[in-house]
């Protein structure tokens, strides 16, 4: 897994509430057994219509946003079903960062997992940043050392995050990166069970 330090990205608004599992990635598209290649399926039945054409009335297909690689939304964004494929499709899509108020539990979990920072801000800062991105073509810099969040003008959020999660992302380990890094000990262990 690619570590994540630090990312600055174009920031794309979708200014919804109670984003599920099933909106993110719809269920017939669980089918796949790999995990690339589910990009072109995220927010589905959003971006395209019944023939399977991109629809223009929905933002993330406007050439302004192509690019984008932090999601910034609404309230329990991942909510619904626990599907891994969820964060499969966002971060096959190209997004680094999800920046919501609040998420859904094993959403939040299974973000860490597969290498995207879920960062949970104030409802008043998640639409300070969407005012601004739904205005003009808008960066941000996402520092998970400081765990902070800021732009080129000066304005700056703090977040919240485990040592734990922390951790993974900065070293790019998955869980079984995390159990190698015991592997001595786990030897020694197995060797003392003969």
């Amino acid at each position: 897994m690619e570590a994540f330090v630090k990312h600055t990205g174009l920031v794309y608004p979708l200014n919804r509430t109670n984003i599920d599992t099933d909106q993110i990635i719809p269920k017939q598209f669980l089918k796949r057994i790999e995990r690339q290649g589910f990009g072109k399926f995220l927010f589905y039945n959003w971006r395209y219509d019944d023939d399977g054409n991109l629809r223009d009335d929905f933002s993330l297909n406007y050439p302004e946003y192509e690019g984008a690689s932090i999601l910034i939304a609404g309230e329990n964004f991942g909510c619904g079903s626990s599907r891994e494929h969820a964060p499969w499709a966002i971060q096959d899509y190209g997004f680094r960062v999800v920046i919501a108020p609040s998420f859904a539990d094993i959403f939040y979990s299974n973000c860490f997992k597969n290498g995207i920072l879920p960062v949970p801000l104030s409802g008043e800062e998640v639409q300070q940043i969407i005012e601004h991105a739904e205005k003009e073509t808008y960066h941000l810099i996402v520092d998970l050392k400081s765990q902070k969040v800021y732009d080129e003008n000066g304005w700056s959020a703090s977040f919240e995050v485990s040592e734990y999660h922390k951790n993974m992302l900065l070293n790019g380990w998955d869980e079984i990166s995390v159990t190698l890094n015991y592997e001595d000990a786990i030897s020694a262990f197995e060797a003392s069970r003969d």
